[in-house]
């Protein structure tokens, strides 16, 4: 009778631990497939605000241009690029010295603002930060 008992259990031991190992390998493979997901949106995040951090900087560039041109020149417009992609140069006082240069890139969801001071003189660009 001792034999018969051990041969039962010994099914249900295999059987419980195939259902165990299977759980495990099931929540493996839905973390891992859940790691690429997210994985692959941090890349997309991260393309877009590059792509924003350049469309922030043109507007900087731009900016520096037509002030080169026009000492006067006030700022205060909007570029829109493609498809409402958009770059905002914010009001620029023309005398102040050092000069400020406010810029806002939005690229689809992502969002760069710049703050840019040059010298009034030859606009040399004293500080360049993002805020």
């Amino acid at each position: 009778m001792i034999s018969q008992k051990i041969k039962t259990n010994s099914g249900f031991a295999a059987l419980m631990s195939a259902i165990i190992i299977s759980a495990i390998l099931l929540l493996i493979a839905t973390n891992l497939s859940f790691i690429g997901f997210y994985s692959r949106s941090d890349i997309l995040d991260s393309e877009l605000k590059e792509r924003s951090s350049a469309l922030a900087e043109a507007c900087v560039d731009t900016a520096l241009l037509e002030l080169a041109n026009n000492p006067n020149y006030a700022g205060d417009e909007t570029i829109i690029v493609f498809e409402g992609d958009t770059c905002i140069i914010q009001a620029i006082n023309p005398d102040a010295n050092p000069i400020i240069i406010n810029t806002k890139a939005i690229f689809r969801q992502a969002t760069t603002n710049l703050n840019v001071k040059a010298n009034k003189a030859d606009l040399f660009v004293v500080s360049w930060e993002e805020i």
